[in-house]
C-alpha cells in the first residue's frame, strides 16, 4: 500500500488468500476426478490476470481459460506453464502465435483449423485443439446438425490434433430453464459419442461453468470451466435453489474523501443539479468516477460506506469526482476511506448489489474497473 500514498487515492484490493480459497472449496466440491480451467479472460474479470494466474498455478489448477491468444501470450511471458485454452478461438494470421506459445485453440471454423494445420507443418510440429459445438447458445461452435460433415473434413488433416470436444450452457443459473439446460447436456453427450465415432481420442470434454458445475453434476465431464465463483461472483449467476459453497469476495474497490464542504438546504449539486439539498447538508467529493468504473448509472442511486456508515451518492456521478452525504457521519473527515465495493466493519457492498442497482451482472461491474485503477495484490 505504500507506494499509493503518493498517488490519487483509489484502489482495489485483491485478495488472492480469498481467490485460493475459493478454488479450494469448489474442487473438494467436483471431485478429484475432475480437472480445473479457471478462466482469467478480460483481466481475470478485472482482478488482474498475471497476479491471478501466478496464484492459482502455485495452488494446483490444471488450465487456464482467456478470451484471446493476446491474453495467453501475456500469461506465457509471465511465466504461466500450465495449458492455456483461447475459448474464442483465434484469427486469420495468428497460427504462429498459437504455435510459439504453446496455446491450445477453440476451433469451430474449418479454414482456421486448415490454415493452423499448414502452419503447423511449416512448423515441423504438432497442434492440440478443442472442437466447439453448439448446442443452444447460438455463439460460436459447430452446429449439432453439421458436426458430422465437419468431422469428416478434419479428418484429412495431418498436424492437428482434436483433443477436447466442448459447449457452453446458456442458462444453467436459470431455474425455469432446467429442461433446456438437460437438453443442451444431452446433445453435447450425442456429439462426443460422434467425435469418438470418427476416430478421434479426445482427452477433455467440458461445457460446465461456474453455474453448470454447481447445478449439473452430469455437465462436469473430465474439465470445469470456473469463473465468477473464483472471484467471489455467484449471487446473481449461480442457480438460488442450489446452496452455494463458502465463496468469499475477492476484490474491493476503495477511495477517499479529497473534500468537505457545508452547504446549505435548497443546493443544487453536480451536473444539471439533478439533486438538491432539503436541509443544511455536509456533502464529501470522493477521488472516484466513472472512467474509473462507478457507473454513471448509480448517480442519486448509489451508496458508499463512510465510518461504518452507508451513505447515499448524490447528484451525478461525473468522470473523475463523486460527491457524497456525509451529513449524518460523525467526526468525517478529509482522507477517510470510502468503500465502493467491500467490506467496512460490519457492513458490505457486494460487486452484485452494485449491478442489481444498474441493471446488469457482476462481472460486468468487475470488468469496469478501470486500468488507471491500481490494482494491490495481497
Amino acid at each position: 500500500m505504500s507506494d499509493l500514498l503518493s498517488k490519487r487515492p483509489t484502489w482495489a484490493e485483491i485478495n488472492l488468500d480469498n481467490l485460493i480459497h475459493n478454488y479450494r472449496v469448489t474442487k473438494a466440491a467436483v471431485g478429484g476426478n475432475v480437472a480445473i480451467m479457471a478462466a482469467v479472460k478480460a483481466n481475470a474479470y478485472g482482478h488482474g490476470a498475471v497476479e491471478c494466474s501466478r496464484a492459482l498455478e502455485a495452488a494446483g489448477v490444471d488450465w487456464f481459460g482467456v478470451a484471446l491468444p493476446e491474453e495467453g501470450v501475456t500469461l506465457r511471458q509471465s511465466g504461466i506453464t500450465k495449458p492455456i485454452l483461447c475459448l474464442a478461438g483465434f484469427w486469420e494470421g495468428q497460427e504462429k502465435s498459437i504455435l510459439a506459445h504453446r496455446l491450445t485453440p477453440v476451433v469451430f471454423r474449418l479454414d482456421l483449423l486448415e490454415k493452423l494445420d499448414r502452419a503447423a507443418q511449416a512448423a515441423g510440429v504438432g497442434a492440440d485443439y478443442h472442437l466447439k459445438v453448439d448446442t443452444g447458445m447460438g455463439r460460436l461452435g459447430v452446429p449439432s446438425g453439421e458436426l458430422g460433415s465437419f468431422l469428416n473434413d478434419v479428418g484429412r488433416l495431418k498436424k492437428v490434433k482434436l483433443d477436447g470436444v466442448m459447449t457452453h450452457l446458456a442458462s444453467a443459473d436459470c431455474l425455469d430453464k432446467r429442461e433446456f439446460t438437460e437438453q443442451q447436456i444431452s446433445r453435447f453427450e450425442v456429439a462426443v459419442e460422434l467425435v469418438r465415432g470418427a476416430g478421434h481420442t479426445p482427452t477433455w470434454m467440458h461445457e460446465a461453468n461456474s453455474a453448470a458445475t454447481h447445478a449439473y453434476p452430469r455437465s462436469r465431464g473430465s474439465l470445469v470451466r470456473l469463473g465468477g465463483v473464483l472471484y467471489g461472483l455467484w449471487r446473481d449467476v449461480t442457480d438460488h435453489s442450489i446452496e452455494p459453497l463458502d465463496w468469499l469476495p475477492v476484490m474491493s474497490v476503495r477511495t477517499r474523501i479529497m473534500f468537505l464542504k457545508t452547504v446549505q438546504s435548497g443546493c443544487p449539486l453536480g451536473y444539471g443539479g439533478t439533486f438538491v439539498t432539503l436541509r443544511e447538508s455536509r456533502i464529501a467529493t470522493l477521488a472516484i468516477g466513472y472512467e474509473d468504473g462507478l457507473r454513471r448509472d448509480l448517480s442519486n442511486r448509489g451508496q458508499v460506506i463512510v465510518r461504518g456508515q452507508l451513505v447515499p451518492i448524490v447528484g451525478r456521478v461525473s468522470m473523475d469526482l463523486t460527491l457524497v452525504d456525509v451529513t449524518d457521519v460523525e467526526g468525517v473527515m478529509v482522507g477517510d476511506e470510502a468503500v465502493v465495493i467491500g467490506s467496512q466493519g460490519s457492513l458490505q457492498i457486494t460487486a452484485e448489489e452494485v449491478a442489481a442497482k444498474i441493471g446488469t451482472i457482476s462481472y460486468e461491474v468487475t470488468c469496469g474497473i478501470s486500468d488507471r485503477v491500481p490494482r494491490v495484490h495481497s
